[in-house]
């Protein structure tokens, strides 16, 4: 009786001390430097913009924000090793429309369930898609190049960061509306994929626009459409697939998320810590020049980046299924 007494007793001061012990985590953190997953490679559109973020988070939160690579699985690697790591606030995913909706449809068996097992955190930019080709390749307009891959469509090859990822999806979701039945090859990340790219190795890549940008500038590739339906603010004069009367709607975001169980007080400070982020004058100049929407302050709450989530989930499932591609 006395044991059972002295266990309420401790469960009692456990449950009282908890909100302290909580509201304490939120005061320290971060005590020591913060590791960023990007789960691509290096030099790809979300290294991209994961590294102008991380610098400036990391003098809002005065402690430095580290970023690790861990590309492979169209991201599902580096997404699940944050999956798994601790709850503690020092282990965060910069995550993606591929990473965190569509791949939970793409593959038979996800690493991952990208809404049970994450602590969403804060939604950051919305990214258009733009469909780029090698710049040798005997076509100079949308038209053009959809006649061109039909006609050729046996021998022709579009390469991507990865089965599953956005830009996998994006050139998935194209063919399939345009009727090119292309080869697919898959790379660990959009950085040597658009180097392929450039060198002829591969026809066409559907790229986040913030890499594929100074390649275009460059004259390093060529610019067919914007694969969302309206055109994009980086690239004004290349019309949107839609316009060219293919109803395409290609894109990505991008997102930090925790591991699942992650203290509220921590979730709050560093929600709070990447608002100011997002805010910052030469953050959005760097991210805008790339062709990346900061979104508005309501889309980047905890509350709003589990719903949108849970939507696009939904959203990315149906155009996935119609395809009839899937991954092991």
């Amino acid at each position: 009786m006395l044991r059972s007494a002295f266990r309420l007793l401790v469960a009692a001061a456990l449950a009282i001390a908890a909100p302290a012990i909580a509201s304490a985590q939120g005061q320290d953190y971060p005590s020591r430097p913060v590791t960023m997953v990007i789960p691509f490679a290096a030099g790809g559109p979300t290294d991209v913009l994961g590294r102008i973020v991380a610098q400036r988070l990391g003098e809002v939160l005065g402690q430095q924000v580290v970023v690790e690579n861990v590309g492979g699985a169209g991201g599902a690697n580096g997404s699940q090793r944050v999956a798994n790591a601790a709850p503690d606030g020092y282990t965060m995913v910069l995550g993606t429309v591929g990473t965190h909706a569509q791949n939970q449809t793409l593959y038979k068996r996800p690493l991952y369930n990208a809404e049970g097992d994450f602590t969403p955190v804060a939604l950051l930019a919305d990214v258009p898609i733009v469909l780029v080709i090698r710049k040798d390749l005997p076509v100079s307009n949308y038209k053009e190049f959809v006649a061109y891959a039909k006609a050729n469509a046996g021998k022709m090859t579009f390469a991507s960061a990865g089965a599953g990822s956005a830009s996998h999806l994006a050139c998935v979701v194209f063919n399939t509306a345009a009727g090119l039945p292309v080869t697919h090859v898959p790379y660990r990340g959009t950085g040597p994929a658009m180097q392929d790219l450039q060198g002829g190795r591969v026809d066409y890549l559907c790229d986040m626009i913030s890499t594929a940008k100074p390649q275009i500038d460059g004259g390093a590739v060529k610019p067919i459409a914007i694969l969302t339906k309206d055109r994009s603010k980086a690239l004004p004069n290349l019309s949107s697939a839609t316009e060219e009367g293919t109803q395409v709607e290609a894109y990505t975001w991008n997102a930090i998320f925790l591991p699942k169980g992650a203290p509220k007080p921590i979730v709050d400070k560093l929600n709070a810590a990447l608002v100011e982020t997002m805010k910052t004058p030469w953050v959005q100049e760097r991210l805008a020049s790339l062709g990346a929407v900061v979104v508005s302050p309501d889309r980047m709450t905890p509350d709003y980046l589990g719903k949108f989530v849970k939507s696009e989930i939904e959203k990315w499932a149906a155009p996935i299924k119609a395809s009839g591609v899937q991954v092991e």
